[in-house]
């Protein structure tokens, strides 16, 4: 009875909109069997690309001669030909794309030897290697010195070495935290 109440509804809505004649409605067919379950799909000759615009023409002799001729120059001209035509045709100049944070390591060898220059450090890491045991009242007073550390926390520090003691500080900075540590009996290296 409800299906019957709206399929009568929607054939109001259905006359409302303009729409006359019978409607139409599909089910799923459940004893449906295709005539030769065996049968294989059928396969199409597709082109090796896709060309929106259809097939193309082969190109004429004359631009087989002058593709020719772009070929056997010197490498030297060849590289001013995509340049002068950029020019001649007013096409705009492309800009390159950055690849700063990309992995070059999967392109093979002459990728990964551009990517491998150095890159001279500016942020170093001082670190404390060991100290003279009579001494060792004055370098945690040291190590509190330029670290922001409590008497508890440098005490632990010291006597965890080696241990980084300062992270992060310029070439200068590291050679005075290392001269100081020096001075009191320790011994400073800087990474």
């Amino acid at each position: 009875m409800k299906s019957l109440t709206l399929l009568k509804s929607i054939r109001i809505r259905a006359t409302h909109r303009g729409i006359t004649g019978p409607l139409q409605s599909r089910s799923f067919q459940h004893d449906f069997v295709p005539a030769d379950p065996k049968a294989k799909p059928k396969k199409y000759k597709l082109p090796p690309c896709y060309d929106p615009y259809g097939l193309r023409p082969p190109p004429s002799d004359k631009i087989i001669q002058l593709a020719e001729k772009i070929a056997a120059l010197p490498p030297e001209e060849r590289i001013q030909i995509g340049p002068t035509l950029r020019e001649r045709l007013r096409h705009p100049l492309m800009q390159s794309v950055s690849v700063d944070g990309v992995d070059l390591s999967s392109q093979g060898g002459a990728g990964a030897a551009k990517t491998e220059e150095k890159v001279e450090k500016t942020v170093f890491d001082v670190k404390l290697e060991k100290f003279d045991a009579a001494g060792k009242i004055k370098v945690i007073k040291e190590v509190r010195a330029f670290t922001s550390l409590g008497l508890k926390e440098a005490k632990e520090m010291v006597e965890k070495v080696p241990v980084v003691v300062k992270q992060g500080v310029t070439k200068e900075e590291a050679n005075e935290i290392i001269e100081k540590i020096k001075a009191v009996g320790g011994v400073a290296v800087m990474e």
